[in-house]
């Protein structure tokens, strides 16, 4: 059986969801009826997605991967039925960076080293919590300006690169970074790229990650609460100065950190 999804406008906090942004890098945000018995099961593209409780209706958060395809999408029920709704085209501009030549040609040792990281931070980026969320907002991680930078088309030395899946702060070295919401710590480490980094769950596969950090104030495994310190700004791995790269996911997928701030 098929349907058409319902993609709605709602405020959850002080967070306005609408249908503008079910667009690659985006979220669709649906919602499937009345909250009955347990919470359902909701796949997207063969992976699970968060289904929060929202005021007693069931609502899912669609992570839209950048590469995806504009047109028809659609979202697979535990009973085999579909949902689907239209993602939209939405233009990113590009980005030209000069850095180290040793973070663009990589060396055997380096790209073996990346090649190792790359495995603990997807594992963590793709880690699944089964527990209740009611709402998806989040607070600021560190006070400061906040670019537009998500999707950015990057070259790093005239050399073309993956699209910037975060939003970078500008922040004073060693300002201090919280915890947008309460969550678990699945990943720390100081990796090539990222240099400093955490990684914390808020469950359902909703990820959020916190880079280039001039020190890390947790451990692996940790509870934190929303405001509570997880580190200090910094300009480790892959950076052009002092910042925070601030970055959100769903399902997988990276998600634009602005459609999830409340301030």
């Amino acid at each position: 059986m098929r349907f058409v999804a319902t993609v709605f406008f709602l405020c959850l906090g002080s967070v306005a969801y609408s249908q503008e942004s079910t667009w690659p890098g985006g979220i669709a945000f649906i919602e499937l009826g009345a909250v009955e018995g347990t919470a359902p099961v909701v796949e997207y593209n063969g992976k699970r997605v968060l289904v929060m409780n929202d005021n007693g209706r069931w609502r899912v958060a669609v992570g839209v991967p950048l590469d995806t395809t504009v047109g028809e999408a659609s979202i697979m029920l535990a009973d085999g039925s579909r949902l689907t709704f239209d993602v939209q085209e939405h233009a990113y501009p590009e980005q030209r960076l000069e850095v180290s030549k040793s973070y663009v040609s990589l060396s055997e040792e380096n790209l073996q080293r990346v090649g190792q990281e790359r495995k603990i931070i997807d594992a963590a980026l793709t880690n699944w919590r089964d527990v209740p969320i009611e709402g998806v907002s989040l607070s600021a991680p560190v006070e400061g300006p906040r670019s537009s930078s998500f999707g950015l088309r990057r070259f790093f030395n005239d050399q073309p690169r993956s699209p910037h899946k975060g939003m970078d702060i500008a922040a004073p070295q060693g300002e201090s970074i919280v915890a947008p919401r309460h969550g678990v710590v699945t990943a720390t480490g100081d990796y090539y790229f990222n240099g400093n980094t955490v990684i914390i769950d808020h469950g359902q596969g909703y990820v959020t990650m916190y880079c280039h950090l001039s020190e890390i104030s947790v451990a692996e495994g940790q509870h934190v609460a929303a405001g509570e310190s997880i580190g200090a700004v910094g300009a480790t791995g892959r950076v052009t100065g002092a910042h925070l790269h601030f970055g959100t996911y769903m399902n997988g997928t990276a998600v634009d950190p602005a459609l999830l701030l409340t301030e």
